[in-house]
């Protein structure tokens, strides 16, 4: 069962200097898995909620990304198109409902830090959820009043184990606990929200290590 894009051969990949670095999210909590062509090549097999890919090189262009339910190519779920820059780096996310899925392009981090600190930003990808907070156990504010797809700014906090806390936003209403979110020095994180206040599959928060120094690929 594969989960990821399509590798290049050691001869393709020479022969492109043009090269982006791609991942891809499943965030669309009552969508079936998928199958995701890129101008009708399959790349990604059989990709399920919550599930992300791993970064893979792929040539500079305009793709045409297509989205089937798994093994039934009758009709898209989504189709939408793609372009990728050279030395670009993004997570495309699956978004939204089944009813109103969407594609999103979210730009990772090009730059390697080295400051000895951890960077980590917050997207909201729950349809169902209200803006939120982002907090420590005791109320301290990290990202405040973040709505639905919106994604914040990277911002450097200490390398260390945290236990996060998803209030609704500008109240002490708790909606999600993560515990033990262990961040590493020199590196990069997004969380993201996924999954549905009050119904399956429940509201929950992806870690996910950005950009492809950290051999995400």
């Amino acid at each position: 069962m594969r989960k990821d894009f399509k590798y290049l051969s050691q001869i393709e990949y020479m022969q492109y200097t043009s090269l982006g670095y791609v991942r891809v999210l499943h965030a669309v909590p009552d969508a079936p898995n998928v199958d995701i062509y890129a101008n009708d090549k399959l790349i990604v097999e059989n990709l399920a909620f919550g599930e992300l890919t791993k970064y893979l090189p792929v040539p500079e262009g305009t793709y045409t990304i297509s989205l089937y339910a798994t093994g039934d190519k009758s009709k898209p779920v989504l189709q939408n198109t793609l372009t990728i820059n050279k030395d670009k780096i993004m997570t495309i996310a699956a978004a939204n409902t089944v009813n109103n899925i969407t594609l999103i392009a979210i730009p990772d981090t090009t730059m390697k830090n080295e400051t000895n600190k951890s960077v980590i930003r917050f997207m909201h990808l729950s349809p169902n959820a209200p803006a939120v907070d982002i907090t420590l156990p005791d109320g301290t504010i990290i990202f405040s009043n973040i709505s639905y797809e919106q994604l914040t700014q990277y911002v450097e906090v200490e390398p260390t184990n945290y236990n996060l806390q998803v209030r609704v936003a500008g109240t002490s209403n708790v909606v999600l606990t993560v515990p033990n979110v262990k961040l590493e020095p020199n590196r990069a994180y997004t969380i993201y929200a996924i999954g549905l206040v009050g119904s399956k599959p429940e509201l929950q928060a992806l870690l996910a290590t950005d950009g492809i120094s950290y051999n995400n690929y």
